[in-house]
């Protein structure tokens, strides 16, 4: 199903990122036959593959190809830690495999100092000369910032369940949601978009606020003459 709406798009010299549920043997040979890369992680619905990559990383005992340190959302510092290894292309059973990786996220609360780690497995069709550690890495990253407003989007507007499917309604009330959801993380708040929802929800005044519809939310002119 999700070939086809690639068929009127130019994908190729690009990487197209997906789901792990698109960890699909015909979907990569589709994609590289088009001339893209993809970029899959592997998970509980490629049981054998998941485990071939894991097996492989978990006896690796090498520094980390390449390491992202920086300050995440709602004051975490992320450190993200990337093995690649192209010694599994001829034994995986997968087409097009010119990579396979291990992605260790380790994140740290400023506050709470609660610490948190997630590891990651995937491969992608890129060789080494198209895509470095830290190319992979950034793919991975990229991929998690759409998931992230998907989440979002879902968790808080119920979106999967919406009853608005006719015309142009299901594509311009995503428009509408994606816009609030813009505006609410511009203001880099330390709270979360639930909270900040729930408090624009009880005060209208602060909505127009934020829309910058206000007499003492607009910047004030000044009359020099």
């Amino acid at each position: 199903m999700a070939a086809p709406m690639l068929d009127a798009i130019e994908i190729k010299g690009r990487t197209i990122t997906a789901d792990a549920l698109l960890t699909q043997r015909e979907l990569a040979r589709y994609w590289v036959a088009r001339g893209a890369n993809y970029h899959f992680t592997a998970k509980g619905n490629q049981p054998q593959l998941l485990e071939e990559i894991a097996y492989y990383f978990e006896k690796l005992s090498t520094p980390a190809d390449f390491i992202q340190t920086g300050h995440g959302e709602h004051g975490r510092i992320e450190t993200r830690k990337i093995w690649v290894t192209t010694k599994l292309n001829d034994y995986l059973d997968f087409p097009h495999v010119h990579q396979a990786f291990m992605i260790e996220r380790e994140s740290i609360d400023k506050k709470s100092r609660k610490e948190s780690k997630e590891t990651v497995y995937g491969i992608t069709s890129a060789t080494i000369e198209q895509a470095s550690p830290e190319q992979v890495l950034g793919d991975n990253r990229a991929h998690w910032r759409v998931e992230s407003c998907h989440y979002i989007i879902d968790w808080n507007y119920d979106e999967d369940r919406s009853r608005i499917r006719t015309g142009f309604g299901p594509e311009n009330i995503t428009r509408l949601r994606r816009f609030a959801i813009g505006l609410l993380k511009a203001k880099k708040s330390n709270e979360s978009i639930p909270v900040m929802m729930k408090k624009l929800m009880l005060n209208t005044r602060a909505v127009f606020d934020f829309l910058k519809m206000t007499r003492n939310s607009r910047p004030q002119s000044v009359n020099l003459g």
